[in-house]
């Protein structure tokens, strides 16, 4: 995907996540925003799966360990989405697995549980 692309959906999901938490505001479940978000990319015409299996590899073989992502957007960006006081180190390096565990460049970390969304709004990038 070209970076003009990149910067265009990147806008498109904060824009998003911005109508859903002006629309639901704080204070609820991550999959009530989870369906949100879902429905409000489907409005704009964007492509998104909500809990998206990852499987994980060792050595080329499938161990019995897999993940869910909660937001893959246009099969190329990962949405991880929390509703907590405050985002801790653990989900910022829980976001950085996924996109190295499924070659993906860049991930969105995004707590709806703030009082403005951009303070709850976190950008990652996997320079591979």
């Amino acid at each position: 995907m070209e970076y003009e692309r990149y910067k265009e959906l990147s806008q498109q999901i904060l824009d998003a996540a911005i109508r859903v938490h002006k629309e639901m505001g704080p204070g609820l479940l991550e999959s009530v925003y989870e369906a949100c978000l879902i429905k409000e990319f489907n409005l704009r015409g964007i492509n998104a799966s909500a809990q998206v299996h990852l499987p994980l590899f060792y050595r080329g073989i499938e161990l019995k360990k897999d993940f869910r992502l909660d937001i893959l957007v246009e099969d190329e960006i990962i949405i991880e989405l929390k509703a907590m006081e405050e985002l801790l180190p653990i989900h910022e390096a829980q976001l950085i697995s996924y996109l190295k565990l499924a070659d993906k460049r860049l991930g969105f970390l995004i707590n709806f549980n703030v009082r403005l969304l951009k303070n709850g709004f976190k950008r990652f990038v996997n320079d591979f």
